[in-house]
């Protein structure tokens, strides 16, 4: 958590087909997201002139300003927040490694993040990057006007327009304002897996994928960088082998980063402590709104105050196109319930997700948290 997009075959949400494209890493970025958020709030109080020095690692995208004068939903106010959270494939700098991108970037993994208003619970979206929409119009960043589609893959809209126009998408999809933007690289999230020290999962059934260069056995394991991006990819061998499979191994895989981030260790470490500061603030690029130090500290502690068991991960609800199986639609009448319930501050109805095809991927059991032992040694090795 490929494809077809402008005219680019691939393979879609299930099934099976050509050879995978090394695209596929991407969809392990979005993850990277909620770590930088975490260290860098863990971080904060402890850096001091050092921390203030990383504000000039950070990049920020003016969304409002692109969006302006557009039809927007309308700030709520009441205290809750709303971030989408997306991962980039671009191929340019570090990422070269993973393949070619024709001078382009997409975006196939997008979260909408929900942080109650009490501020103590969170739910998470994803929006599976098949997902057929209807893209409004928009502008790219370098100024050329993009016309509407209707019927395109959800993740057309950040090729197409970049970060403005993927959060104009989101927003006419679900109705909700977002609050913030968040992205990060692939490459940035294998660096800030391996500053951390590895991430401790089990697996509660081997995993051994031939396209993600994965070999695990049943247990317990830390998982540097590389293997990482190699599990939060897997695909054909765990669950049924779908791609709405794969998200919820990554919403697995982002619950078990969670709860390790609060268990790091990093303010008795100055030294790793910086070390992963730095290395997540590189890897994020936000709105201006978020786009210093002290703004990003001030928004990430809310979200590293929650506990990941009161994070609550769950997909659109979709269908697969009759006419297309790679495909999905949004289930339009559950798919509303959950952001309706979303901008009135409520939890996600389980009824929504029901009939949901991104409910039966059965991978989510595959991956579970490892407590960290009192020691803090590791616990196995991937």
């Amino acid at each position: 958590m490929s494809e077809q997009s402008s005219g680019e075959g691939g393979k879609g949400a299930t099934g099976s087909g050509r050879k995978p494209h090394p695209r596929r890493r991407r969809r392990a970025t979005v993850v990277a997201a909620w770590a930088a958020a975490g260290l860098i709030a863990v971080g904060g109080g402890g850096l001091g002139y050092a921390y203030l020095s990383l504000n000039g690692n950070l990049r920020g995208i003016d969304i409002n300003a692109q969006l302006n004068g557009k039809d927007r939903p309308p700030d709520i106010g009441n205290g809750s927040m709303d971030v989408l959270v997306l991962g980039s494939d671009s191929r340019s700098g570090a990422n070269r490694e993973y393949g070619h991108d024709g001078g382009g970037a997409r975006s196939d993994t997008a979260m909408v993040v929900h942080v109650y208003k009490d501020h103590r619970e969170a739910s998470v979206v994803s929006i599976p990057r098949d997902t057929l929409v209807d893209r409004p119009a928009c502008t790219a960043p370098d100024g050329k006007r993009i016309p509407a589609a209707d019927g395109v893959m959800f993740n057309s809209a950040y090729e197409v327009g970049g970060p403005a126009c993927a959060v104009d998408t989101v927003e006419q999809l679900s109705g909700i304002r977002m609050d913030h933007y968040v992205e990060v690289d692939f490459s940035g999230f294998k660096k800030l897996v391996d500053e951390l020290g590895g991430v401790k999962i089990t697996t509660t059934e081997p995993i051994r994928d031939t396209d993600s260069r994965l070999d695990l056995p049943a247990g317990t394991h830390t998982l540097d960088g590389e293997q990482a991006l190699g599990l939060v990819r897997t695909r054909k061998s765990v669950g049924d082998g779908s791609d709405l499979g794969r998200i919820q191994l990554q919403q697995a895989f982002m619950k078990a980063f969670l709860a390790q981030v609060k268990d790091a260790g990093l303010l008795t470490d100055p030294g790793k402590l910086y070390g992963v500061a730095d290395t997540a603030t590189r890897a994020v690029t936000t709105d201006s709104g978020l786009a210093s130090v002290p703004k990003l500290t001030g928004f990430v502690r809310t979200l590293a105050a929650l506990d990941p068991a009161d994070v609550r991960m769950v997909t659109m609800p979709v269908v697969y196109d009759p006419q297309n199986p790679n495909r999905v639609l949004p289930l339009e009448g559950a798919s509303q319930q959950v952001w309706t319930a979303l901008r009135h501050d409520r939890p996600v109805p389980s009824s929504a997700l029901t009939d949901s095809a991104g409910g039966k991927g059965s991978a989510g059991a595959v991956v579970r948290s490892t407590p960290a032992p009192v020691s803090g040694t590791g616990a196995g090795a991937g």
